[in-house]
């Protein structure tokens, strides 16, 4: 199934995908309470997708899929030939940092260039969608703690990530996380590690992978994050991007206003922001 935070007639809703039309849950609350609620509510909501019905996703605006996660955590060189064009040796511990709530954006909407920076930077990734989550869940468990699956782009600020050793604030600023169209839930995934993914700018592929490409898989991922903390409904995992990034071009590449950046996987479907220059 694929389900979409969605707003229309001035109100913000959840809704069921059905080909090109969107077909309102009919529940109250957000899309955390609808994971966290799921077990209960997924006969009902797929009686109402098979049903048919709705809007054509055309009369309305899809939001992020989970508008405020509580945790929004990204992995950083998880594909070899990213670690590669960044110089830097295969992690023997994963490499985890944070991205704040106020940097998630719409699968859509413009993504700014803040004022004063000059080296934005793309990366698609898969990004997982924690459901029931848990603490000490081990890989082999890790597939039933995921709810879903979506498109992100870890959009970076580079002088800012690399000025200090710790790069959450590089990978902070508003509008920098932007993720969709919508939530395709993991019974429809299966295996998420065969997944085609790619990044174009202007139309021009720049990055071009498969998730079986991983130095850490999603279970990998899950484990090691559910040693220290309980993973909630609607957290957010960012699984990580393969090389292509702007910064390892040469001549680097960064991002400008006018620019328009496609993020896309296999099996998920495609964001598109157009770059802006903040007001």
């Amino acid at each position: 199934m694929k389900l979409a935070t969605y707003s229309a007639d001035g109100q913000t809703r959840t809704g069921i995908i059905v080909g090109d039309s969107v077909i309102d849950t009919g529940i109250d609350g957000t899309m955390i309470d609808l994971i966290r609620d799921w077990n209960r509510l997924k006969p009902a909501l797929e009686a109402k997708a098979a049903a048919g019905g709705g809007v054509p996703l055309s009369a309305v605006k899809l939001e992020a899929p989970v508008q405020r996660p509580g945790k929004i955590f990204a992995i950083g060189l998880n594909y070899a030939d990213h670690i590669a064009e960044s110089k830097m040796a295969t992690p023997e511990r994963q490499v985890w940092f944070t991205k704040a709530q106020t940097s998630v954006n719409g699968p859509y909407d413009l993504i700014e260039i803040a004022k004063g920076t000059m080296t934005v930077d793309y990366e698609v990734e898969l990004v997982a969608i924690v459901g029931q989550g848990g603490k000490h869940i081990a890989a082999s468990d890790a597939s039933a703690a995921i709810f879903g699956y979506c498109v992100g782009n870890d959009v970076t600020e580079r002088m800012w990530q690399h000025a200090t050793p710790q790069w959450s604030l590089g990978k902070s600023f508003d509008t920098h996380a932007p993720m969709g169209p919508w939530i395709v839930t993991a019974d429809e995934i299966g295996d998420p590690h065969t997944l085609g993914l790619r990044c174009f700018v202007n139309g021009e592929k720049r990055q071009d992978s498969n998730t079986e490409h991983l130095v850490f898989n999603v279970w990998e991922q899950v484990e090691h994050l559910s040693v220290g903390m309980t993973l909630e409904p609607g957290d957010i995992l960012f699984t990580g991007t393969p090389g292509g990034i702007g910064a390892a071009m040469d001549p680097r590449q960064f991002l400008q206003a006018g620019d328009v950046v496609r993020c896309e996987i296999e099996r998920i479907g495609a964001i598109e922001a157009t770059m802006v220059a903040e007001g």
